[in-house]
């Protein structure tokens, strides 16, 4: 009797295993992420849904994902805009600089998705090898169409759909209304980078061509070579083209430059010109226009500036 007790607790044990078994091998089965088949810039690349430990180097996207309340666990902390102060703290991982990224701790950080720009082009093969890596730059012959693009991306694979399609008709409705406002006006403006002394022209299609190709606001040059660094210009042209408008976008500010842009523009030749004598030289905000160009707050507030400028 005794010897067929033992013999009963030992298959029904057995039995027990097996069941268990079969129950975690279910429950590893039902737990296995959806993906996202993100196509971007430098490829396609297979993305988990909801991914829990982010690396992003972009600003803009910073700026979204902040803005649509997702977690980021690792920023390149170097050059944050004042306005994404927070993510200096402890509670986020510090992964190097804009063009320096460091490796190692990337690596540490074992992320699920590391997300990066145009400054980050060369590593993309590097940081691929660590985890998938997207990259959702904005492209500014077509600032709108990949802005929009970028922020339906993350929709995706955040499952915030709604919430993206939400804030981007509101941007959208706020594009409309400048560009119809600029496009009646016969004004003419000129967009320079300020940068310790000397100044740069942007044109259409260029880094801050939104002012023109999407708001409306038409250019005084309209040969302006389009490059990421701008056409070098002097103060002499400046007078010549006298726009309107003049749009200053200033470089030290955010990179610790020793001038003042203010200083810099506004002398004896600038002086002349209509911008400077309608009060319409326009210091734009360039922790929105040189770092974070692309966010969801970002682009909000570069097409409210230009908005006020009118």
């Amino acid at each position: 009797m005794k010897k067929w007790f033992i013999l009963i607790s030992v298959l029904f044990l057995s039995l027990v295993l097996v069941a268990c078994g079969e129950s975690e091998a279910g429950a590893d089965s039902s737990s296995e992420k959806e993906t996202v088949t993100v196509d971007h810039e430098l490829g396609k690349t297979e993305v988990p849904k909801n991914p829990e430990n982010v690396v992003v180097f972009d600003f803009g996207i910073v700026d979204s994902l902040d803005e649509l309340e997702i977690n980021v666990q690792g920023v390149a902390k170097d050059s944050l805009p004042d306005y994404l102060s927070k993510y200096e703290s402890d509670d986020y991982e510090n992964i190097g600089g804009l063009k320096e990224p460091d490796f190692e701790a990337i690596s540490q950080m074992d992320p699920d998705l590391i997300i990066i720009s145009n400054r980050q082009s060369e590593v993309y093969d590097e940081l691929g090898e660590i985890a998938p890596t997207v990259h959702l730059g904005v492209d500014t012959k077509r600032y709108m169409e990949s802005f929009k693009e970028n922020m339906a991306t993350l929709g995706e694979i955040f499952e915030k759909e709604d919430e993206v399609k939400e804030k981007l008709a509101e941007i959208e409705s706020n594009v409309e209304s400048v560009n119809e406002k600029a496009s009646d006006m016969e004004k003419k403006g000129l967009i320079i980078l300020a940068n310790d002394g000397k100044v740069s022209a942007y044109g259409e299609a260029s880094r801050f061509g939104l002012i023109h190709d999407v708001l409306g606001v038409k250019a005084v040059d309209e040969a302006i070579e389009a490059s990421t660094h701008g056409q070098s210009i002097s103060f002499e042209y400046i007078s010549e083209k006298n726009p309107d408008y003049l749009y200053v976008v200033d470089r030290g500010a955010v990179v610790g430059g020793q001038s003042s842009a203010k200083q810099v523009v506004e002398n004896e030749i600038v002086m002349k010109t209509n911008a400077y004598e309608q009060d319409q030289i326009v210091y734009l905000d360039p922790q929105y226009w040189y770092l974070s160009g692309g966010g969801l707050q970002s682009v909000a507030a570069m097409v409210n500036e230009i908005d006020e400028s009118l």
